[in-house]
Formats: C-alpha cells, sequence, structure tokens
C-alpha cells in the first residue's frame, strides 16, 4: 500500500510574530484561473474610477504681488526656490516648503519683463521695461546693507526677454535684436538679428549649450549657433509664436506656443514640418515648460486653463483650472518632476501637482506596490470604452466647453468645403495638405 504525505516546511507559512501578515501560497498557473481577466477588469476599473475621486491636484496660492505675475525663474541648485516678476517691477523670492515669500525687490519701473537664474545659483538676472539689465544677488543683503544691484547695463531699447547659458558665464537679451553678454562687460559680445521685428523671447539649449532659439512678432522661429555668430535657419508660421522651450533629454527637439492656439513640436534638423501639433486650447498659447523628464510639457493660455501633453500626443492628459484663475501669463515645471507653477493676471502664483491624483509624503511599500499594480492594470485596459471614457472625462468651465464645441463644428465645416471642392474639381488641381504642414508658411536656411 502506497500512502502520498504532505510535506511543508514551516517557515514558509508560519508567522514569527502576531503583527506579521499573514504568508499565502499561489500557483500563478494561468489554467487554475479562469477568471483571471473579469477579475482584472474589475479591479482596473475600479482604481480608475478611485483615481478620478482623488484628482485634487491645486496644492496652494502664493499671493503677495500688487500687480499680475508676468514671469517667473527656477533656482538651479534649490528645489524650494522660485522667483517671480510682477507688471509692477517688483521681484518676489518664494520658499514653496514654507509657501511664504522671503524677499522682496523693487527691481524695475514698469513691466518685469524677463528673469532667469546663474547656472551656480549665487545670482539672478531681470530684465524690465526701463531699459536695464540688472544682476542681483540670490542671498538676502546684511542688516543695514542697501538692496542693490551686483550690475546694472543701461541698453538702448526695451528688452523683452533674459535667459542664461546653462555652464558659462554668458547671457542672452532679447528685444530689437538678440544680444550676446559677458557678465563681465557692459557691451554686447555680439547682437544677431534677421528680420526687423521685435523679438519676444529667446531660449539657449540645455544640451547643445551654443545653440539658441528665439521667436520675433513677424512670425518667425529662428535659431542662432553662438560659435558662429550668425543665424542658422528660421521657420515662418501662419500666426505668432509667443515662446518656446527645449526638451532637457534631446537636443533638437523643442516646443513653441502659438497664437493660434496650438504649440508645435519641432526638430530643429527637419523643420517642413512640426514632428507634432498639439490643439487643445481654445485661445493664444502664451507659455510652455518642459518636465524634467522630457516626456511631457505644461502650457499656459489666455484661456484661463493650463494643459499638460505627453510629447508624442495631440491632444491633453490634463488640464487645471479655478474659478478665480485669469489669463495665464507664465507656467514652469519644477525640477523634481512632481509639481508645476503658475502666475496668472490676478496676482496670484498657483501651486499644482503634476499628477492628479498622486499621493503626497512617504509610501509605505505595500502602498507602493499596489500603486504600481493598478497602474500596471490601467494600462492593460486602456482602449476599453468604460475605463477610457471615465479616465478621459474632465469637467470643464463653461465657456471653454462652449468654444472647443464651436471650434470642432469650424473644422468639421471647413472639411466638408474641402471635400466639396476635391470632388467638383479637376483630379490633381486640390492637393491634400496635411495638418502638420498647413501652419507653415516657408523654412529659410
Amino acid at each position: 500500500m502506497r500512502v502520498k504525505v504532505l510535506s511543508r516546511n514551516p517557515d514558509d507559512y508560519v508567522r514569527e510574530t502576531k503583527l506579521d501578515l499573514q504568508r499565502v501560497p499561489r500557483n500563478y498557473d494561468p489554467a487554475l484561473h479562469p477568471f483571471e481577466v473579469p477579475r482584472e477588469y474589475t479591479r482596473a476599473l475600479n482604481a480608475t474610477k478611485l483615481e478620478r475621486v482623488f484628482a485634487k491636484p491645486f496644492l496652494s496660492s502664493l499671493d503677495g504681488h500688487r500687480d499680475g505675475v508676468n514671469c517667473m525663474a527656477k533656482h538651479p541648485k534649490s528645489l524650494s526656490t522660485v522667483l517671480s516678476g510682477a507688471c509692477d517691477g517688483e521681484v518676489k523670492i518664494w520658499n514653496l516648503t514654507r509657501r511664504q515669500c522671503i524677499r522682496t525687490i523693487q527691481a524695475h519701473e514698469g513691466f518685469v519683463r524677463g528673469m532667469c537664474a546663474r547656472f551656480c545659483g549665487t545670482s539672478f538676472f531681470t530684465v524690465g521695461d526701463d531699459k536695464t539689465v540688472k544682476q542681483w544677488k540670490m542671498e538676502s543683503p546684511e542688516y543695514g546693507e542697501e538692496e542693490e544691484p551686483i550690475h546694472t547695463i543701461l541698453g538702448k531699447t526695451v528688452y523683452t526677454g533674459i535667459d542664461h547659458h546653462w555652464k558659462e558665464p554668458v547671457f542672452a537679451t532679447c528685444g530689437h535684436q538678440v544680444d550676446i553678454w559677458d557678465e563681465q562687460r557692459t557691451s554686447p559680445k555680439c547682437s544677431l538679428t534677421w528680420g526687423f521685428d521685435s523679438i519676444s523671447s529667446v531660449k539657449f539649449n540645455p544640451i547643445e549649450t551654443y545653440l539658441l532659439g528665439s521667436c520675433a512678432s513677424d512670425r518667425n522661429i529662428v535659431l542662432y549657433d553662438m560659435r558662429k555668430s550668425t543665424p542658422l535657419k528660421k521657420v515662418i508660421l501662419n500666426m505668432r509664436t509667443n515662446t518656446l522651450c527645449w526638451n532637457p533629454m534631446e537636443a533638437f527637439i523643442f516646443t513653441a506656443a502659438n497664437e493660434d492656439y496650438n504649440l508645435y513640436t519641432f526638430d530643429m534638423r527637419f523643420l517642413e514640418s512640426p514632428v507634432m501639433v498639439h490643439m487643445d486650447h481654445v485661445s493664444a498659447v502664451l507659455d510652455v515648460d518642459y518636465s524634467p523628464t522630457g516626456k511631457e510639457f505644461v502650457s499656459a493660455s489666455f484661456d484661463k486653463s493650463i494643459r499638460i501633453f505627453p510629447v508624442d500626443k495631440g491632444h491633453s492628459r490634463e488640464v487645471y483650472h479655478t474659478k478665480r484663475m485669469q489669463h495665464v501669463i507664465t507656467v514652469k515645471w519644477t525640477s523634481d518632476n512632481k509639481y508645476i507653477l503658475c502666475g496668472s493676471d490676478e496676482m496670484n502664483i498657483r501651486l499644482w501637482k503634476a499628477n492628479a491624483s498622486e499621493k503626497l509624503g512617504v509610501l509605505a511599500p505595500r502602498e507602493k506596490a499596489a500603486m504600481n499594480y493598478n497602474q500596471k492594470l490601467k494600462e492593460k485596459f486602456q482602449f476599453h470604452p468604460q475605463i477610457r471614457r471615465i479616465a478621459q472625462h474632465r469637467h470643464l468651465p463653461k465657456s471653454i466647453y462652449c468654444q472647443i464645441k464651436e471650434q470642432r463644428i469650424m473644422r468639421e465645416a471647413r472639411r466638408r468645403k474641402e471635400l466639396n471642392r476635391r470632388k467638383h474639381s479637376k483630379p490633381g488641381s486640390v492637393p491634400f495638405v496635411s495638418e502638420r504642414k498647413k501652419h507653415i508658411v516657408a523654412v529659410v536656411k
């Protein structure tokens, strides 16, 4: 007679103390789990619903400015420090952990048009309507010491923007032309111009640091090479570009914020057509900033909302708005990839979570594991109609909702008109133009 005996090692299932979790043996053989997919679908649906329930992105409001916030700058070394400039010439330095202003400077007469921090974080630069470029210490002055700039450069025209080189003591200003300055000199090293209109913003490439991009009011985006002291090439769009931002991970990619409600991601080697057209805003896009990972960017618009776009998608994954928020002029993504700051017309800087339903603070290992599991489930079932509908639903203000509807009708009417024209014309006389190429007028090299 043969007897089969089960032999188990007590270490595999006995708890060491009463506080330990019960150990449950699992067999992952799919044949033993015939209802695995329906069960996972239910879990994915619940996870998606809970994500929308806990989506509360707004964290706090930093108020203290007496006029609209016109520009912001991040501290390159400190995550908790951010600088902001207002339309009354006032500059404030904020501590984000305490959520309060730690220093106020009356920097300019009139608007603060642009500001940027030095790469080492010891000082920062501001430009304003009073035709001056000023360099300030990042540290507060000693007791009894006057609040004075380190250097002041008086220019001939109004400067509309400034950006600092990522590694060298060199900065660029824009206005009537793009000027490259050495920090030790009071006259520019070289001046770059291509066209005759005012330039609204200039940005250094964070990887190929000798490259610059600028946006002019004659609808141009111009690229410069600092080593040659000449412009490289320019692309002319249908409408004016307000600002651009370089991708911090891919040297040749940049995104431009345009007046025609769209954002255009370009590869600077192939400017004939953009890599992607991002369309969701219903008014002019005023600012754009990349996340440190280079996979997403945030845009600020005149339609009183900010949107987060994945780089490779044409539509936004998130839209943030509040009842009190007015036209959003400037936006920044913090260097730890967790938060977004936006400055708007009604004198407030708002702090948002980059991931709306993310839980802040230290997570227990089990919480992390559950979060990762839910994320994988949502990815697995993301194209199921019910889950997709819940995940994509966003509440919008009535004005934006109505404008989106109106634009959809207009777009459909244009498409129908083009189809009819093609149908009643000679074959080949009405060419097909892709959405990406529609907005490009010319590329000049």
